[in-house]
This record gives C-alpha cells, sequence and structure tokens, in this order.
C-alpha cells in the first residue's frame, strides 16, 4: 500500500461518497475505485459497503480508519518539522465552513494565508455545523467555521465570532409585524421555513421548542439566509432567522426578536489542540482576522 491509496481511503471514508471523494483529491472517480480496490486486496478485505447510496465503513474499514489518518498524520509531520526548521512551510490545510455562510474575515484570513505561505496547499469544504465539528473532531478538517447553540461543541478549542438571538421575519402587512417581539406561541398557527437540521440555527429553534414542548409547523427548509429571507417576504412562510442575518432586509421585512428564546445562536471557529505548524500559522491569521488581533 502507499500513501497515496491512504488518502483516497480516508477522503471516501469521510465523504461517504466516492464522487465527493474524487472531486477532493481531484481525480476521476474511477481512478479512486481502482485504488480503494487494489488497498483492498492486498488488506485481504473490504474496506466499504458499495450497496446503498452512501459508502458506509465495513468494520474492517471502521478498523483501518484511525489508522489511515495517524500514518497521513505522520507523512505530513515529515515535511512540516523539516519547514520549521527551514522556516519554510509546507503540507496542507483544510478549513470547514458552514453552508451559505458569507462571513467576510474567513476569506480574509486564507488570502493572507495564502500571500505568506504559498507552498501551503489549502482545501476549503462546505457542510452542516454538525458533520464540520465531527471533522475537527476526527482530524479531517483542521479547523472550521460553524453555528451552535448556546455555546461551542465540546472537546474543541472556540473562539466566537458572533453571539446573538433569534427573530423572525415577515411582510409588513402580516399579522406578526403588527407585534412588538414574537413569542413561540404565536408562530403556532404558521408555517415556518427555516434552516435544515445540522446547523447551529436549527439547534436552537429546536432546543427552545422541546423545552416548551412546542413542535413549530416547519414546512420549508434552506441552507441559504437569503433564500429564507426570500421565501418569508413572498409570505409563503414566516422565517426565522439570526438577528445579524435579517439585517441584510429589513428594506423588505419586519424583523422581531423571538422573545422566549434564550439559546444564544453563536458563529464559532473551532479547531483541536496539537497542531503541526500550517494550521497553527492559519489559525493565527484567523484570529487577527476575526479579532484584529
Amino acid at each position: 500500500m502507499d500513501l497515496r491509496q491512504l488518502e483516497y481511503f480516508v477522503a471516501v471514508a469521510e465523504e461517504r461518497n466516492f464522487t465527493r471523494a474524487a472531486e477532493r483529491v481531484h481525480i476521476s472517480q474511477s481512478g479512486v475505485s481502482a485504488q480503494i480496490r487494489q488497498l483492498e486486496r492486498e488488506l485481504g478485505a473490504e474496506l466499504f459497503d458499495r450497496s446503498g447510496r452512501t459508502a458506509t465503513l465495513t468494520v474492517a474499514g471502521k478498523a483501518a480508519l484511525e489508522h489511515a489518518r495517524a500514518a497521513l498524520a505522520a507523512a505530513g509531520a515529515v515535511g512540516e518539522a523539516v519547514g520549521e526548521v527551514t522556516g519554510l512551510i509546507r503540507g496542507r490545510v483544510t478549513i470547514g465552513m458552514v453552508i451559505g455562510c458569507t462571513i467576510t474575515p474567513l476569506f480574509d484570513a486564507l488570502a493572507a494565508f495564502h500571500g505568506a505561505h504559498p507552498g501551503v496547499e489549502i482545501t476549503l469544504l462546505e457542510d452542516t455545523s454538525d458533520r464540520l465539528a465531527e471533522g475537527v473532531r476526527t482530524g479531517g478538517l483542521d479547523l472550521a467555521l460553524i453555528g451552535a447553540a448556546g455555546s461551542a461543541p465540546e472537546g474543541l478549542e472556540s473562539l466566537t465570532i458572533i453571539n446573538e438571538g433569534l427573530v423572525v421575519t415577515v411582510p409588513p402587512g402580516h399579522p406578526l409585524a403588527a407585534l412588538p417581539q414574537v413569542t413561540l406561541r404565536d408562530l403556532d398557527p404558521y408555517p415556518i421555513v427555516c434552516m435544515p437540521p445540522g446547523t447551529g440555527l436549527r439547534a436552537v429553534l429546536d432546543q427552545a421548542c422541546a423545552a416548551q414542548g412546542r413542535q413549530p409547523m416547519i414546512a420549508l427548509q434552506a441552507s441559504a439566509a437569503d433564500t429564507i429571507a426570500g421565501l418569508a417576504a413572498r409570505g409563503v412562510a414566516v422565517g426565522v432567522l439570526s438577528d445579524s442575518m435579517a439585517a441584510h432586509h429589513r428594506d423588505r421585512l419586519a424583523v422581531r426578536p423571538l422573545a422566549d428564546v434564550d439559546i444564544p445562536a453563536l458563529l464559532a471557529l473551532v479547531w483541536r489542540a496539537g497542531h503541526g505548524p500550517a494550521a497553527r500559522a492559519l489559525l493565527a491569521h484567523a484570529r487577527r482576522a476575526f479579532t484584529g488581533r
């Protein structure tokens, strides 16, 4: 076996899909499949169950995954160790970003990092916050910008970027627009459009409703704030967003706070301790971009 096969194996395991894994490692799907088959022959066991729509790890695949990650990390550490001595940082960093995010300081951090360390390969992935946090935990991601309910995920280092409450968005003529603030009970008669499960905003809404024993009428789900605002503006459903997301649409929407939801919605940068020099350098640029320090 070689490191390339292990890289493809880890990519398929994390993406749960051969096509997405091929896009991630920049080769054809047939090339990934052939290398995984060769690895399976060498190991004498199938690593993936291919019978469903997603590629799921077999028992043998689960046993091999952490060792494969460790082997790739060890190989990367060789170049990083030399880089620290010579002052030239090389390697790869993988960043996660919650779907639909348009927080420009992250882009500023990536641009500054790339300018300072052009020898480092940068990969940027979008996903739900839950999957991004898990990717950081397992080592598939070096750091990620995620949404969370109340606090950042346990077991990870974090820097909170935004901490705010939920609001509802409706057209100016909507009955809820006549109220100075809205409660979850007030939402009962109306269909809602909000973020999907796995996002920080949805976790806040679900937890608040569960605490009151309420079951909101969630009719539509969208990952982009602009989509939620657009549907709300057309009267299709009551939009639920964070305060900063709704701020861009106050010219066409009435925005009212959800008064009885006291769980804050967070946008946070998360990472694991003990990274190599490339990830540490990227984290330093990200801290500077978000905090000015």
